[in-house]
């Protein structure tokens, strides 16, 4: 197949000064020059795009719908053919067409957050706002990721009112959707039951301020305030864990037969395409470094692995770990090869706090949380809050392995742990919806 001919050079100079033109504001000049431009080159998409544009601003929506469908079938995956076509169908009052070529625009270009507002506005015109409130989330984090609409300098003088009512819109919505996760243990435990739970929402959607009791303390993702807040935790306020250090030696057996046979241990970290295994793990065998046999991932149970493993599930089952679905447990055989160091980083909430049982603990292998270090012992258990700064180093010849498991905060009522566990699961279930980690 020939490659389509370039347009003679006068036609050319045309088409650039009338894009120059567009450019830099000069409407009326460049409607002119692409006028012409349409007279020799019927099909040329910028300036179909642009002719439309402009009689859709005179309120012409008819020939801006026929100058716009003209455009879409000559480049039918031109994103912003295709978001100008469903300005136009809205206008027009098609909604239903206008959501058909919007979400188009926003398939084929996931980024265009123009566009996704666009289709946001549609959807919450035609009342669907359980969609509208996540695709302007989505629009405006976009905007706001690339330096646009936070501010009124950075955001379009005609657009600026949109923007801020849409903001208004997803702070609204997203409290009401949050708060409804909460609403049901209101009502069978009283306000007063959930006041430590609405204050935890209000810090996470910025409502009000996190006053951390210790500023070494900061939490990735939720923080719940009036608790205890320390890096360690004594051993008096979790009666449960001599009966795990009491089943030290079974659990332990269970392991050496599972690193026998080398059996679904997995690299922890879980590195996407802006992360790198470096930033977070030092070590001479690089991401297998630091692997788990996983009880629990992600609130998900490998029940394989549980099988495998009778005596250390049964154990675990009798534990006050977290569940959460998608979210908690994280339950695993935490294997650290020689040489190899965790580096700081800081866990999601305060909600829950770490164990550890260690099974197999070479010298010259610790923990630090908060500054203070901490040597395991074989068979005793250490507590602790990874939201406070934290870090694991191998500094011996030999495998160090301990088992993981997370436990609600014993500060927390029952019914506060039903509230959290709804609260957390809706606001996974949003993050999830608008792509957001």
């Amino acid at each position: 197949m020939n490659a389509p001919a370039s347009p003679p050079p006068v036609l050319q100079a045309q088409i650039t000064a009338a894009r120059t033109a567009a450019a830099q504001g000069r409407i009326a000049e460049a409607e002119q020059l692409f006028l012409r431009i349409v007279e020799s080159v019927p099909d040329l998409p910028d300036a179909l795009n642009f002719l439309g544009m402009c009689a859709l601003a005179r309120q012409q929506i008819e020939p801006a719908i026929a100058l716009l469908e003209r455009a879409r079938r000559v480049a039918p995956d031109d994103e912003e053919t295709l978001k100008n076509l469903g300005q136009a169908y809205r206008r027009a009052g098609r909604l239903d067409d206008a959501v058909t070529e919007l979400r188009a625009a926003v398939a084929r270009a996931p980024d265009y957050f123009l566009a996704r507002f666009h289709l946001a506005a549609v959807l919450q015109q035609l009342q669907r706002d359980d969609e509208a409130m996540p695709e302007y989330f989505r629009a405006l984090r976009s905007a706001q990721e690339r330096g646009e609409w936070l501010n009124e300098a950075s955001t379009p003088p005609g657009l600026r009112e949109p923007v801020l009512a849409a903001m208004r819109y997803v702070d609204q919505g997203r409290h009401a959707l949050f708060d409804g996760a909460i609403a049901p243990l209101r009502a069978r435990f009283g306000a007063e039951a959930m006041r430590r739970v609405e204050a935890a929402l209000a810090i996470y959607l910025g409502e009000r301020p996190a006053l951390y009791p210790d500023p070494a303390q900061r939490p990735l993702f939720l923080f719940f305030p009036d608790i205890a807040s320390q890096g360690y935790y004594e051993r008096a306020r979790f009666p449960w864990l001599e009966a795990l250090e009491a089943q030290t030696d079974a659990i332990r057996l269970e392991l050496v037969n599972l690193l026998a046979a080398e059996h679904r241990f997995e690299p922890f970290l879980r590195i996407d395409s802006e992360a790198r295994v470096e930033d977070y793990l030092r070590g001479p065998d690089g991401q297998s470094a630091w692997t788990g046999f996983f009880f629990y991932r992600h609130g998900e149970r490998r029940e394989d692995n549980c099988a495998r493993c009778p005596i250390t599930t049964a154990v675990l089952d009798a534990l006050p770990i977290v569940r959460i679905r998608e979210h908690a447990p994280e339950v695993l055989f935490s294997l650290l090869t020689p040489g190899a160091h965790i580096l700081p980083h800081r866990g999601v909430t305060n909600t829950r706090l770490v164990t550890h049982l260690p099974l197999i603990v070479p010298e010259h292998c610790a923990l630090r949380v908060g500054g203070i270090d901490h040597v395991w012992q074989e068979g005793r258990c250490v507590v602790f809050d990874d939201t406070y700064e934290h870090e694991a180093w191998n500094r011996s010849d030999r495998t160090r392995v301990v088992l993981i498991l997370d436990t609600w905060h014993p500060d927390l009522t029952g019914p506060e742990r039903e509230a959290l566990t709804a609260l957390v699961g809706v606001i996974g279930d949003f993050n999830q919806k608008v792509g957001v980690r």
